[in-house]
């Protein structure tokens, strides 16, 4: 039985729930995809956590020993994201997701999301080398143009610093498949590290690390778009107060010419993206909520699932009510249905919530789908990029 203890009894008796002083049930609260703090931002997952934070959180990760898909959303990620579903799912599987890249921030901000900081793969790996340990981190380098990670590995390991180079190897321009053969799996494996650094395109990175996740036994890994290039030195990084103003693209433009149709593309749907979805989310949120703004659940048992109905407002305001709600389903061990039939407003906070309840749900072979949303709030689901949620 789900226990909805932060109602009134007269709500828990309506649902058949009896009230108790025990609280919620939970499930790993310090451990599963509900403790990360993620908001919904056009359609993906971005974790709001600053460098120390992620830092300490891929140690902890190459600590444990246990799978960690790290992920650095840019505007490149998030239009290839809008068209591409199996890109869409490498970043919703992922157990962490960094805004990388200043439009992104700019993007939160707009939608009044707490993003503290962009927190870039290249600035991720210059934090690790700057890490300082007895224990450097055991990197392996895959991918990257002939001779440079080899040329990267030799510099890494030329130095004292927080990172050790355990080996590297280049795939060459096959398919996923030809990339993940048993021989390339076994040499990473067998290498020992604690990170693998992928240096493909990011289409072809993502789908890569989504086809081996089962295969690979090296605790965090990732995709690092140009690092390998800045740590080699054939391509220089823009300067820090370029990186600030936000115009690092025109930066990259400079030092490889052959990038400007990308980002003119990226462009031109960043703004399509920014007339129909951020600014109409953005006036919606300047609105003032009409009654009261609180958040309530009621819950139904269906015969292999749990039916939670959201009644009020769905925002950040209710988030850690919501999350000891959702533990307390997630305990049940069946597919979740949520009624939107009584929800007034939903916002990015707790898109967030039910990406990682979706998460948590996919990872033990269950499902959750939506009932009953009203206009607007379908309207929302469309703005915030996840109707797919609802087409699911």
């Amino acid at each position: 039985m789900i226990r909805l203890d932060n109602q009134p009894p007269q709500l828990a008796e309506k649902a058949g729930l009896g009230a108790s002083a025990s609280g919620y049930s939970t499930v790993a609260p310090e451990t599963d995809n509900l403790a990360r703090e993620v908001y919904g931002v056009l359609g993906i997952p971005i974790d709001a956590l600053d460098r120390t934070s992620v830092l300490q959180k891929i140690v902890a990760a190459i600590n444990s020993g246990q799978p960690f898909l790290l992920s650095t959303p840019n505007v490149n990620f998030l239009m290839a994201s809008q068209h591409d579903s199996d890109f869409r799912k490498s970043l919703m599987q992922s157990d962490l997701c960094m805004a990388d890249g200043m439009p992104i921030v700019w993007l939160s901000r707009l939608l009044a999301i707490p993003i503290k900081e962009r927190v870039s793969g290249s600035d991720l790996f210059d934090a690790i080398q700057s890490r300082c340990s007895s224990r450097p981190v055991r990197v392996f380098l895959f991918g990257g143009r002939d001779g440079v990670a080899e040329k990267v590995c030799e510099i890494l390991n030329s130095r004292p610093s927080g990172i050790r180079c355990v080996g590297w190897l280049n795939p060459g321009f096959g398919t996923v498949e030809e990339m993940s053969t048993k021989d390339i799996i076994a040499k990473i494996n067998g290498s020992g590290a604690g990170l693998l650094a992928v240096f493909l395109s990011a289409k072809k990175a993502q789908a890569w690390l989504l086809h081996n996740h089962d295969q690979l036994r090296v605790p965090v890994r990732g995709q690092f778009g140009a690092t390998i290039n800045y740590q080699a030195g054939t391509v220089r990084r823009a300067p820090v107060v370029v990186q600030k103003l936000g115009f690092e693209w025109l930066w990259r433009i400079k030092e490889e010419p052959y990038l400007w149709r990308r980002y003119l593309r990226d462009g031109l749907s960043l703004f399509n993206l920014l007339i129909f979805g951020v600014f109409p989310i953005a006036i919606d949120l300047r609105r003032r909520y009409d009654g009261n703004e609180g958040l309530s659940f009621r819950s139904r048992e269906h015969e292999g699932s749990v039916e939670i109905s959201l009644i009020g407002h769905a925002i950040k305001l209710h988030a850690a009510e919501t999350i000891a709600c959702f533990r307390s389903v997630l305990a049940e061990k069946r597919n979740v249905v949520i009624d939107f039939s009584e929800t007034k407003t939903i916002d990015s906070r707790f898109f967030g919530l039910l990406l990682m309840l979706r998460k948590e749900l996919t990872n033990s072979g269950r499902n959750l789908s939506f009932v009953g949303p009203s206009k607007k709030i379908t309207r929302l689901f469309y703005l915030n990029g996840f109707a797919f949620l609802l087409n699911s």
